[in-house]
């Protein structure tokens, strides 16, 4: 565990220091898990590390979760990509948001809706309203979203547990490999908080795993990219989401022109099925954000 002011000096490290730290990290993490890991890919971040990572050990294997959810040039990334395995998950993007809900505005946002909504306990629904206390009132729906405690469609944090982190812990499962998974700090409060406390190598976790870019920055990754001449999904600089193509998290916060309507532009077709046939029409009507 670390301090925040201990982050902020890390992420100020230059972009060499920072390269010759996560091969460290690596190396401790291969050396933890005595070989036993893979790279879990999913776009440009995750490229990076699989150079890091394949540079020391040009034998660790690589998966990629094929939820159907990816950029098209995403996938075709993957296919040039040597030692890769593919994973998918037993239930569509559809199937998910139709029993879990939408991911929209944040994973914790999205939870405590999806609780008050849906508990049967009355002491969960007041916390999640009203907060913990008078003081702090950790714990309650931020008061701008609350509209969506009545919206018209269902609202749930599970999509990437169902559609990416099953799949991924059976794979564990049956191998005995743990992961190096290409997330920074900088991505969201959630893995900010997360990295505070785990750091790089969370050894002591239920799941294991290295996390050797979390101080870098999304311009460092741009920076060693360019530097190295490292293969990238060809769907850059066009977009610089390329998670789930239909995730909603944090769209809320985007410059125009925000991701989906760069897709209109860049991916017509995806962007019309995910606009009339999943629904997103709807959900990012109802939270103010523009998708033409």
């Amino acid at each position: 565990m670390i301090e925040a002011w201990q982050l902020k000096q890390l992420q100020s490290l230059s972009l060499r220091a920072k390269v010759e730290r996560s091969k460290r990290k690596i190396r401790e993490a291969y050396s933890h898990f005595e070989g036993g890991v893979y790279v879990s890919l999913s776009g440009r971040d995750s490229a990076v590390m699989l150079d890091l990572v394949r540079e020391q050990y040009p034998d660790v294997p690589a998966v990629y979760c094929d939820t159907g959810l990816e950029y098209p040039e995403v996938r075709e990334y993957i296919k040039s990509i040597e030692n890769v395995t593919w994973l998918r998950p037993k239930m569509t993007f559809k199937e998910t948001i139709k029993r879990y809900g939408f991911p929209v505005v944040s994973k914790e946002v999205s939870q405590k809706i999806n609780e008050y909504r849906n508990t049967k306990s009355e002491k969960l629904r007041n916390k999640r309203w009203n907060g913990d206390d008078n003081k702090y009132k950790s714990g309650k729906i931020p008061v701008k979203w609350r509209p969506l405690c009545s919206a018209p469609f269902p609202v749930g944090h599970k999509c990437c547990d169902v559609m990416k982190k099953r799949p991924a812990h059976k794979y564990e499962k049956e191998t005995g490999r743990s992961a190096f998974i290409g997330t920074m700090a900088s991505d969201s409060k959630f893995r900010r908080q997360s990295y505070l406390r785990n750091t790089c190598n969370a050894f002591n976790l239920k799941r294991p795993h290295s996390t050797p870019l979390s101080i870098w920055s999304h311009q460092n990754v741009i920076d060693y990219v360019e530097q190295n001449e490292i293969a990238i999904p060809s769907c850059y600089p066009a977009t610089d989401h390329t998670g789930c193509m239909f995730c909603m998290f944090g769209v809320h916060l985007e410059p125009e022109p925000n991701r989906f309507q760069r897709m209109r532009i860049t991916h017509p077709k995806q962007y019309k099925y995910c606009m009339e046939k999943l629904g997103l029409k709807e959900v990012l009507g109802f939270i103010g954000v523009n998708y033409e």
